[in-house]
């Protein structure tokens, strides 16, 4: 056992030092590192929501899907937790809890190991990034939380997230948002490129004003971009990056990162489009409305 442990150990280092941030890896090992033994039943009840969980909504018609699929066939992956001093701490595993409390099972199997506290927020904030259903806001606490713990510029960060530096700067942007327009995102209430156009405004006045009529209007991101062209609305200094390289389709590639929310290289006769894993794709390939049978 305290050999398995030093691996998951490395494991760990490996995730946080690596170029890419890969949850999907990381949890892979710790699986494969696992013998039957390590597999426990815990009571659903003995187990604590992560407090350093960024997700605050999760899709309830995918944990039904979810529960119906354990109901039939059982909970395939082992959750992770960590033992607490009244049951246990969930580190890694949120919506099969969920899911297997509305499944109606009072036991789910787990591994069980000794993450610090700065280890498991780290743990809880990367799988969240490459998970479904985050909000936007949700998503920006995520990637501040990681800047924050790794002590990483938004440069590196965008790199080992396969993401552009100007995607980070508008997610973080968020965060200087109006509270009652961060919750209108949390809500779904406002969608990511809404956000966005919010975020660029610098009265905060106007910023609550504006929220209010995409809700109460139904006011569309191509709206608010048109407003915002018109409109008086003062606009917060675009910040600009200077390179050393350019060429004719810099501006293709500027347009595309932007756009899709990934790092985009534009050379030769050629377009590069960055993705982290399966589910990234997934999502790029939703944006750009192409469905593969």
């Amino acid at each position: 056992m305290e050999q398995k442990n030093k691996a998951l150990g490395r494991g760990l280092e490996q995730l946080f030092n690596s170029e890419a941030l890969d949850f999907d890896s990381f949890e892979s090992n710790i699986l494969n590192s696992a013998s039957e033994n390590d597999i426990v039943q815990i009571k659903l009840s003995e187990i604590r929501s992560n407090p350093y969980q960024p997700r605050k909504t999760f899709n309830e018609e995918a944990l039904r899907e979810l529960a119906d699929s354990i109901k039939t066939y059982g909970v395939f992956q082992p959750i992770i937790v960590k033992k607490s001093l009244k049951g246990y701490d969930l580190v890694a595993g949120e919506r099969r809890v969920r899911a297997s409390k509305m499944a109606g099972l009072e036991k789910i199997p787990a591994i069980i190991k000794d993450f610090s506290d700065e280890m498991m927020r780290e743990i809880a904030l990367l799988e969240n990034l490459q998970r479904e259903d985050l909000t936007a806001i949700e998503l920006a606490w995520a990637y501040k939380g990681i800047i924050d713990s790794l002590h990483i510029t938004q440069d590196e960060l965008a790199m080992k997230l396969g993401k552009s530096r100007s995607n980070i700067t508008n997610m973080l942007g968020l965060l200087r948002l109006p509270a009652s327009v961060q919750k209108m995102i949390l809500d779904g209430k406002l969608s990511m490129g809404h956000a966005r156009e919010l975020s660029k405004m610098e009265d905060n006045d106007k910023i609550e004003e504006y929220a209010k009529r995409i809700v109460n209007e139904g006011l569309s991101v191509r709206d608010m971009e048109e407003l915002s062209k018109s409109s008086d609305i003062k606009k917060k200094n675009p910040i600009t990056r200077t390179s050393n390289t350019s060429n004719e389709y810099d501006y293709v590639a500027r347009e595309l990162s932007e756009r899709l929310g990934t790092k985009v290289k534009v050379t030769g006769k050629k377009i590069e489009i960055s993705f982290v894993n399966a589910n990234d794709l997934d999502r790029l390939l939703e944006i750009m409305n192409i469905k593969l049978n």
